[in-house]
């Protein structure tokens, strides 16, 4: 959810820099503010039992990140870390109250922002039950099709490495994956790049 930045302001929100890599909140830390990028990229993680990190969103300049917890007073389900030099906007959460009893229309944008992630999980979670490496790829790439982060010409923004972040697979399967995928003409590979037709 995107807050003009004066109205941020005019509540006490401040703006606070963040390294490339470094821990914005910890997975079970209190959720205390409410976060907006004004520049940067930001990613939410959590850890799967064998220690192997599970990308929950990736978030950028205008996104807000981490409501769900702040709103319901619960521990943040996942960490977040600054994946490139970041600017975010921090506000506490009684003032964020405030600012939405303030201005309901912010409150019901707040509300479509949490039904739109909801919606977003459960393509997620359906994506992970599917049984074949396959499946949770192509599952994968129709879901960032439909949420219009493929490129015009099909090209899958994410590295091999963050394909496996998303579906929970280990880098080699999917590589293996992309190959068997390319033979099918369900993608096709080129210069290491993937496009998703």
């Amino acid at each position: 959810m995107h807050i003009d930045i004066d109205t941020l302001l005019a509540y006490g929100a401040t703006p606070k820099e963040w390294r490339k890599g470094e821990l914005i909140f910890s997975q079970g830390n209190e959720a205390r503010y409410f976060h907006q990028i004004d520049a940067g990229m930001v990613k939410m993680t959590s850890l799967t039992n064998d220690a192997k990190e599970f990308i929950q969103g990736v978030f950028t300049d205008g996104n807000s990140f981490g409501e769900p917890a702040l709103m319901l007073s619960k521990p943040y389900p996942a960490s977040a870390y600054a994946v490139s030099d970041s600017v975010i906007y921090r506000l506490n959460k009684e003032k964020f109250i405030l600012l939405l009893d303030d201005h309901p229309a912010l409150f019901k944008k707040l509300f479509n922002i949490f039904c739109e992630r909801l919606y977003c999980k459960t393509l997620t979670a359906n994506i992970l039950v599917n049984n074949s490496p396959e499946e949770k790829l192509i599952g994968f790439f129709d879901k960032i099709k439909s949420e219009c982060k493929l490129k015009e010409s099909g090209l899958v923004p994410y590295t091999r490495q963050q394909l496996a972040d998303y579906t929970g697979l280990r880098v080699e399967t999917v590589i293996r994956t992309l190959s068997k995928l390319a033979e099918r003409k369900i993608v096709v590979i080129q210069d290491h790049k993937v496009f998703y037709k």
